[in-house]
């Protein structure tokens, strides 16, 4: 009777564990909003890539991110934002060295790809950061094109990258970059807004590939 009690109590620990797992991981869904002048994106930030999701939060719940411009925009590429010198800098000056002082370290994911909408975190060159650690601030959105299955499989075979089956669904029919794949760390994707992206991207630029007429951000969590 004892061994039976035991057994049931065990197996009642380990339910409840798993629930409060379950709950914890619903919990730590983090969501946000992107305002700008062009429309609003809004998107949510991967638990699979904690460092970066609790760095990115936390810096949007400081207002870190407001007021700052996508100073580099790239049509079938994407827009990149979250230097704090963006922030009152006169026309034409360059923008893209600044960040908060510190970097996050890598965290690549072989599921978590360049469609169209990921939320992926800038970088120094693999020259001056073999180590590949993202930039504490700065991020891209990928607006990327639909990709030919010919392109995917030959992409596939130079940067040594196995894409599964709805992975290549993806990027032929919603797009993306995909030779970024495993060379920056995604961590989170845009869910809606993304002709925002599209708009963004299109404007007027100078040969920084700044655009001309600044384009400012406000980033909030959504509850």
């Amino acid at each position: 009777m004892k061994k039976e009690w035991i057994f049931i109590l065990i197996g009642f620990m380990i339910f409840t564990s798993s629930a409060m797992s379950q709950k914890t991981t619903q919990e730590k869904v983090v969501r946000f909003v992107i305002h700008t002048d062009y429309g609003n994106m809004q998107g949510y930030l991967y638990n699979e890539t904690p460092r970066h999701r609790d760095n990115f939060a936390k810096l949007v719940k400081d207002g870190y991110f407001n007021d700052l411009l996508f100073h580099r925009v790239i049509p079938g590429f994407m827009i990149q934002g979250g230097d704090p010198n963006s922030r009152n800098a006169k026309p034409g000056v360059a923008l893209g060295s600044g960040g908060p002082g510190y970097k996050v370290a890598a965290e690549f994911n072989k599921n978590l790809i360049h469609k169209k909408g990921a939320l992926s975190a800038a970088r120094q060159g693999d020259e001056i950061n073999p180590e590949k650690a993202s930039s504490g601030s700065q991020f891209y959105i990928v607006e990327g094109r639909p990709l030919s299955a010919a392109y995917i499989e030959d992409a596939s075979r130079k940067n040594g990258i196995q894409y599964s089956p709805e992975q290549k669904a993806i990027y032929e029919s919603v797009g993306g970059y995909q030779w970024l794949d495993g060379a920056y760390t995604v961590f989170g994707e845009i869910t809606e807004g993304l002709d925002v992206i599209t708009k963004i991207a299109s404007v007027q630029k100078d040969a920084r590939d700044r655009p001309v007429q600044d384009i400012k951000m406000t980033i909030k969590l959504i509850d």
